[in-house]
């Protein structure tokens, strides 16, 4: 499925912003986010998958464009920047240079200009980033089966569910339900181990949903008493209580038309309970201390590292509350559990690091992945990624990550001994046939694991169509058997 490039536009809220942001919409399928402040641009740049940013420099009171795109230019490098600038304006030609961007534009705005700008620059996007795969893969063929390279980094067979980088089956089928339900406005109730990406995959469903224009608020339950948390979520007037010296609006009032993530939702008390419930089912707002309810139109995400289901029979947590909560239920598996995912999370991790740090890492070696693929990690992907964060801090410039830093806990695993998940065992007298034997298995599992999606399983197969079919032919493969 094919992504669908997302456009963010900095500037004042304006007639003509809101024809531009029209026009890119409908007539050119992009998603479009608008903001009229630097500090939730930074945030949807952090949060979603951005390709291009609009923003408006040098406007007075305006939004500080310059200042973001200037920011962008460091962190976020691979984001095409359009700079639209007043007609007349002084220090424009130091801000071009300070903020090194695609193009510029001049004011009076014409929409249709933009759009175009905005076409132009993506295209140029996509052939830089196809020039750079290329280019990667001449230079690391010069040194064969010394270093890793990811397969998704040349194929294009990593995916991306906004910051979600993953290539595995089950999170391709969780995220696939994800995209579902954003843009319902169920509930929706996500479970998974410590460091699986809940918080992640809560901030791809709110920009996936018709929500994302609206703040997107966060609130971690655990460790919380039910005073604070209340205050925290409904708010409260001011005297409510001692310390209460003026009025708060709460999370659910301040996130009106958006998305409020309650993560650690096992941790709330039965009392507490009682109130989430009536929320979810009044959409009302009482604040402490008031004497009436406001209505709220917040969608709820929940998230829990302990399976409410079975907190419920041993009246830890109310079953009518589960049921409300679980509109859609997602369950993030743990990384030991999508072995495929770790080459291509330590690329993306390395990359990332590397970036930060302002170190040249040249690549992985073949070593470190085959060290990381085999360990555990109870920890999940944030301890996949601190590895490689630490990995990168200690690599010099122009050198590969290897396991020479590696940590003790991941350098002394044993390698368990490769074996077909379904116990297959090639059959055969001599070696020749038993290496045909193995080469059907190889095919056939990997066909009926891609839904016979031909031209990714010769792409994973290291295989061309031609000569995939061959092979099908060859050994009378059919679908479904």
């Amino acid at each position: 499925m094919e992504r669908t490039s997302t456009i963010l536009i900095m500037a004042g809220v304006s007639e003509v912003w809101r024809q531009a942001a029209g026009l890119l919409e409908a007539d050119y399928g992009y998603r479009v986010l608008v903001v009229p402040e630097i500090a939730a641009a930074r945030a949807a740049v952090n949060d979603a998958q951005v390709d291009l940013v609009v923003a408006e420099a040098l406007n007075g009171a305006g939004p500080d464009g310059g200042a973001l795109l200037a920011d962008l230019r460091i962190g976020h490098p691979e984001i095409v920047r359009i700079l639209v600038l007043p007609a007349v304006a002084e220090g424009a030609v130091d801000l071009i240079n300070r903020t090194a961007v695609y193009q510029y534009l001049r004011k009076p705005l014409d929409a249709a200009q933009l759009a175009l700008v905005v076409k132009r620059g993506l295209e140029t996007r996509e052939l830089a980033r196809r020039h750079r795969l290329l280019s990667r893969e001449f230079k690391v063929g010069e040194v064969p089966g010394l270093f890793h390279l990811s397969p998704t980094s040349i194929r294009g067979e990593s995916q991306r569910f906004e910051k979600l980088v993953y290539r595995s089956e089950p999170m391709a089928a969780l995220c696939d339900l994800a995209r579902q339900a954003a843009p319902t406005d169920l509930p929706i109730l996500i479970q998974g181990d410590t460091g699986t990406g809940k918080e992640l995959l809560a901030r791809a469903i709110h920009y996936n949903s018709s929500r994302r224009q609206s703040p997107l608020l966060i609130q971690n339950c655990g460790g919380m008493s039910d005073e604070l948390l209340h205050s925290e979520l409904f708010g409260h007037k001011r005297g409510a209580f001692t310390g209460a010296i003026a009025d708060r609006l709460g999370l659910f009032r301040a996130a009106d038309g958006g998305t409020v993530f309650l993560d650690e939702i096992s941790e709330i008390s039965p009392a507490f309970q009682v109130s989430l419930l009536r929320f979810l089912q009044e959409g009302e707002v009482k604040p402490l201390g008031a004497d009436k309810a406001v209505h709220c139109n917040v969608r709820i995400i929940a998230a829990s590292n302990r399976r409410l289901s079975a907190m419920v029979p041993q009246r830890e947590f109310r079953q009518d509350l589960y049921f409300r909560l679980k509109g859609f239920e997602l369950e993030v598996p743990p990384l030991r559990k999508r072995a495929d995912d770790i080459s291509i999370l330590a690329e993306f991790f390395t990359a990332k690091h590397a970036e930060a740090m302002g170190r040249r890492v040249l690549g992985i070696s073949a070593n470190l992945i085959e060290k990381l693929r085999h360990y555990d990690y109870p920890g999940n992907v944030r301890e996949l990624e601190n590895e490689i964060r630490r990995l990168v801090a200690l690599t010099r410039d122009g050198e590969y990550l290897t396991t020479r830093h590696l940590s003790p806990a991941i350098l002394d695993v044993v390698p368990k001994p490769p074996r077909s998940a379904d116990g297959f065992v090639p059959e055969g007298e001599t070696l020749k046939d038993k290496v045909e034997a193995l080469e059907k298995h190889a095919v056939q599992e990997t066909l009926a694991r891609l839904r016979w999606n031909q031209k990714r399983a010769a792409e994973e197969l290291g295989l061309s169509r031609v000569g995939l079919a061959n092979k099908i032919k060859r050994y009378g493969l059919t679908e479904g058997k």
